[in-house]
């Protein structure tokens, strides 16, 4: 079987190591507890997935991006807080058949945004167009102007900062600072139980490699170049005839459609979704993230969202006063010794070595090459 033109060798040697861990070692060896725990790094994941485009490779640094996490994680949310709120299910409210937040509140009757959320398909496009609108709207008045570098950063961070405010602000119609809790059930799948926990974990897993290999098509097209060339010299590619801003926008609009399905994923996993996921803290998080796994290669912010929250869960459990100071000296660290994160360790340390042994087992190899072999650098390209 021939293999596709945007995967390379060390791709599918990555993909691999990449479906051993998350479909056999972890479900193997974790109970369905801290398989849950999993499953909620790795919505994280598809956030750093897209930040690795959008700002590793397209240069623009978003600090909003739980803007977008939050806006697919409220959608399935309204999908599910809906199917819970049955006029049998709600029938000691005063107004029986609408979410009991409303009717704490004194609303009467179901907003009309919410009323398309009774269906899953309309909710699944909600969850795919809404932020994609959104980011669409927010980079085509930026980027159409020229907005970008920490200016563009700035005032991504501005609008989760505003998004918190209305959600928090508008409690009849959001639920306000508690966010959207007490979901139940999916289409009548009861969504709690720990086999529907191990179910859910397996879809996350196949949507996740589905957005990597998107994102490595991506990366190895002709648009992933100019995404690159764009980065480096962006005057230089806009002198060439291209749209610098069309393509800024279409790597932003892609990364907020990953982070939404993160974020409807959360949602499934967790059981709730709150404004606690869409401000600054959290949009900060999501960088950090993509920062330690390395901004350059798709695969390693991955491996930086898991590892990132993974120190974050163990601090927190050992050192519950100290374990901020612990993760921000995690990420200084990193960031000052290793700029190129987890991925530029593996890159510029571990590979060589590895190339080296493979090199003097080999009968009548070159010893002189110094273990460098061609691989996804060749060329200029970032390393993956």
């Amino acid at each position: 079987m021939e293999t596709p033109r945007f995967l390379s060798r060390s791709d599918l040697i990555a993909l691999a190591a990449l479906a051993v861990l998350l479909v056999v070692i972890l479900p193997l060896s974790l109970d369905v507890f801290r398989l849950n725990l999993v499953a909620k790094y790795l919505t994280y994941a598809f956030v750093a997935l897209g930040l690795v485009l959008c700002w590793g490779f397209g240069g623009i640094l978003s600090l909003g991006q739980g803007v977008f996490f939050g806006l697919g994680g409220y959608c399935m949310a309204m999908y599910l807080k809906l199917e819970a709120s049955s006029v049998e299910n709600t029938k000691i409210q005063s107004t029986p058949g609408i979410p009991d937040f409303m009717d704490w509140n004194q609303i009467t009757q179901l907003p009309l945004f919410w009323q398309p959320f009774h269906s899953l398909t309309i909710t699944i496009l909600a969850i795919l167009i809404v932020p994609t609108i959104f980011a669409y709207l927010v980079g085509a008045a930026m980027f159409k102007r020229r907005v970008g570098g920490v200016y563009f950063a700035i005032i991504t961070q501005a609008i989760a900062a505003i998004c918190t405010i209305l959600i928090i602000g508008q409690q009849g119609y959001t639920g306000g600072i508690n966010g959207i809790t007490d979901l139940r059930t999916l289409k009548g799948w009861d969504i709690r139980p720990d086999h529907a926990k191990v179910v859910l974990y397996f879809v996350e897993v196949a949507f996740l490699f589905g957005c990597i290999l998107l994102a490595l098509f991506v990366r190895h097209s002709k648009l992933g170049r100019i995404l690159v060339a764009m980065r480096e010299k962006e005057d230089r590619v806009r002198f060439s005839g291209y749209s610098v801003a069309n393509f800024k926008i279409f790597a932003f609009c892609l990364a907020a459609m990953f982070a939404a399905i993160g974020g409807a994923m959360f949602t499934l996993n967790v059981g709730f979704m709150s404004p606690s996921f869409v401000g600054i803290v959290p949009s900060i998080e999501m960088v950090i993230y993509t920062a330690v796994g390395g901004r350059l290669s798709i695969f390693g912010a991955i491996y930086g969202a898991l590892l990132v929250n993974l120190a974050k869960t163990s601090l927190s459990e050992s050192f519950p006063q100290l374990w901020l100071f612990g993760l921000g000296a995690l990420f200084i660290a990193v960031v000052l010794i290793f700029p190129n994160g987890l991925a530029g360790i593996w890159r510029d340390y571990v590979q060589p070595l590895i190339d080296r042994l493979i090199s003097r087992r080999k009968p009548g190899s070159d010893h002189h090459s110094n273990g460098k072999t061609l691989g996804p650098i060749a060329g200029g390209a970032p390393a993956e």
